[in-house]
């Protein structure tokens, strides 16, 4: 119990299914004696995983992180090529180039998705052709479970001839056109930390969508299991990595996978509530639901609201108002590119100049800054009842309703 005598509300927390579909599994596991990293369930999830959105072939491994390092192997990428990174997005997305490596070059966001600006990334390519160093690798995220513009981005790609990569940890379930993300590249990854939409209390999966997805994700595999060649005693050619999902781990993820439709359904009902209660507080506006468009859905893994400049409120009133009500909240991801240990890697935007506005937070004023300056995410918590909602929607009109009347 919180100090003020109610029940703490999470961002997003764990939520297993009410059937136990999750310890059906692990049940499973433990009876056959496989919990290492082996066995029935390991497998099961990567075909049902594939079954579920389409992709050609799922590897499923320890983590989203080590799914995105893979990608980047499997792609080619290797000490001193260029990457070419989403800048507004978790550290996770780009520590795997740093691992390789690779230099990465941070794209600023569009404002219709917050996501990857094609435009600015058209510009990079063009910079970085004139000095013969194109990128081995295009990492896009869909963040906070908004498909990023994948057509555009996936167009200036194959007119490059760059493998594109997409970040899918925090959209596992949303559509473009009708197509689940991570299926829509070269490569796809998805998370399963806790924190996600389904979880399987960690762990992560690799999509290989190319022609040669069979091959690719076969040695994806040699990789993740110690790279391990085919000889009776340890033999070693290359480099290997300690990255393959566990049989106990998979069996979770496998349950999660049955509820994954359900955990979408109430994300988006969560999205609609906040927007429909709030929609009166002067200067809130929301991350959109999705692009517009036929076949696209958004998991709305996370609400996330800006705080308009003129607003009576500021973001950080709106956390602190919050947590002193025993409720979670977070700023949106700080750009890569304003992060102390990236610094020094270049930063392409569509805007003309880009000066440092904040510099408590350390935001400049570029799209992908501006929306990490303002940016707050709202509890998301899949098991939140309506009246959770309901006391996070007074916390926030009381704070405006002060506010406004001390205007």
């Amino acid at each position: 119990m919180s100090r003020n005598n109610k029940n703490h509300i999470f961002l997003a927390s764990p939520h297993m299914s009410k059937e136990g579909y999750e310890q059906s599994y692990i049940k499973e596991a433990f009876e056959s004696n496989w919990i290492a990293p082996l066995g029935k369930n390991v497998t099961a999830f990567e075909k049902e995983m594939e079954e579920k959105i389409g992709a050609k072939k799922a590897v499923a491994l320890s983590s989203g992180t080590a799914a995105l390092h893979m990608a980047l192997k499997a792609a080619g990428v290797s000490n001193g090529d260029t990457v070419f990174c989403q800048s507004l997005t978790f550290a996770a997305t780009v520590n795997p180039v740093i691992y390789e490596g690779a230099e990465p070059v941070f794209i600023d966001s569009e404002k219709e998705t917050w996501n990857m600006s094609p435009a600015a990334l058209e510009k990079a390519f063009q910079k970085y052709e004139k000095t013969g160093r194109l990128p081995k690798a295009v990492i896009v995220v869909h963040l906070y479970g908004i498909c990023a513009k994948i057509e555009e981005i996936s167009s200036i790609c194959k007119k490059y001839g760059t493998i594109l990569i997409e970040d899918a940890a925090e959209s596992l379930g949303s559509t473009y056109k009708g197509k689940y993300t991570g299926t829509l590249g070269d490569y796809g990854i998805i998370s399963f930390n806790g924190n996600k939409i389904i979880t399987s209390s960690g762990g992560g999966m690799l999509l290989a969508n190319t022609k040669n997805a069979e091959e690719k994700a076969k040695k994806v595999l040699f990789w993740a299991t110690q790279a391990r060649e085919q000889a009776l005693w340890y033999q070693h050619e290359e480099i290997g990595y300690n990255y393959r999902m566990s049989n106990v781990v998979a069996g979770i993820g496998r349950g999660q996978l049955r509820v994954l439709d359900e955990r979408i359904k109430r994300k988006r009902e969560i999205y609609s509530y906040y927007k429909t209660k709030m929609r009166s507080l002067q200067g809130i506006s929301f991350m959109p639901m999705e692009l517009q468009g036929e076949g696209n859905k958004n998991n709305c893994w996370l609400t996330v609201i800006q705080v308009a400049k003129n607003s009576p409120v500021l973001p950080d009133e709106v956390m602190e108002a919050l947590k002193e009500d025993d409720i979670e909240s977070r700023p949106v991801w700080k750009p890569m590119h304003l992060q102390p240990i990236f610094r020094k890697y270049d930063f392409i935007s569509d805007k003309e100049e880009i000066l440092i506005v904040n510099e408590a937070m350390g935001a400049d004023n570029s799209i992908s800054g501006e929306l990490f300056e303002y940016g707050v995410c709202l509890p998301s918590d899949t098991k939140m009842a309506e009246n959770d909602m309901e006391r996070i929607c007074n916390v926030l009109i009381t704070l405006w309703k002060g506010k406004e009347g001390n205007a």
